[in-house]
């Protein structure tokens, strides 16, 4: 390892140190920390371009930032002339992206008070919501969604109504909805969310099985999306670390 890094230095050190950085902050297999440690350089040029140059797509993404906020800043004047519900429910959608669910339910709540005729505003203002963990003001905005379309966004919604009820205290009916939403959908967040609730209720094998369920996902994933999925896997990790261990 010293001939290689003597041979690549100054490069063979900075490319451990962009490495290990960007390991730290995507925390992809624990593997390649060894792979970069013993391998100096050389395993750090691997680990690149396995796992770095392909997360610039998601890069690219948080790059996205700046435009999107142009762009509410935008929208945040033309309301001032302009307050239709397209312009409310496209500045809330901004916020959405922008972590900004306070701000993005009370543009929803504009939308709603003039066009109740999408369930779109409906649907994104229980998210908003759920974001909050202001489950309960979730509910019925969800509810509305599920009873009208009971397979919006991919039973997304149905899930997010499975997890409001759960946290407001209506067991029986967040438990027939996550039953329903999880004989489709594969959403990673549906899983965790269901295997949380199994565990309030004292079920920990179950609630065990379904976050091994959300685990599994990564064999077939194709490195985009496992990327992508990566916070779901990291909070799944760290749920089963909770779970009692199983008696033999």
């Amino acid at each position: 390892m010293g001939s290689l890094t003597f041979l690549f230095f100054p490069w063979g050190i900075i490319l451990m140190a962009m490495a290990i950085i960007h390991f730290a902050r995507r925390r992809p297999d624990g593997y390649w920390l060894w792979i970069i440690l013993f391998l100096g350089p050389l395993g750090a040029l691997v680990y690149i371009m396995v796992e770095v140059i392909p997360d610039a797509g998601l890069l690219r993404q948080s790059f996205k930032v700046f435009p999107r906020r142009q762009r509410i800043r935008n929208l945040e004047l033309a309301i001032v002339d302009n307050p239709s519900a397209g312009n409310y429910e496209e500045l809330g959608e901004l916020y959405l992206e922008d972590g900004n669910y306070a701000r993005a339910r009370r543009c929803y709540d504009q939308a709603i008070s003039t066009r109740t005729d999408s369930l779109d505003p409906f649907y994104r203002r229980g998210i908003a919501s759920v974001r909050m963990e202001d489950f309960a003001t979730a509910v019925p905005d969800l509810e509305r969604v599920v009873q009208e379309d009971p397979a919006y966004d991919f039973h997304q919604a149905m899930g997010l109504l499975a997890h409001a009820l759960a946290r407001t205290g209506d067991a029986e009916k967040a438990e027939a909805l996550f039953k329903e939403a999880t004989k489709i959908s594969t959403s990673s967040e549906t899983y965790y969310n269901y295997a949380l609730f199994l565990s309030s209720q004292h079920r920990n094998h179950e609630a065990r099985e379904w976050a091994k369920r959300l685990l599994a996902k990564k064999i077939n994933m194709p490195g985009y999306l496992k990327r992508r999925e990566r916070p779901w896997f990291r909070k799944a990790n760290a749920f089963l670390k909770t779970l009692p261990a199983e008696s033999m």
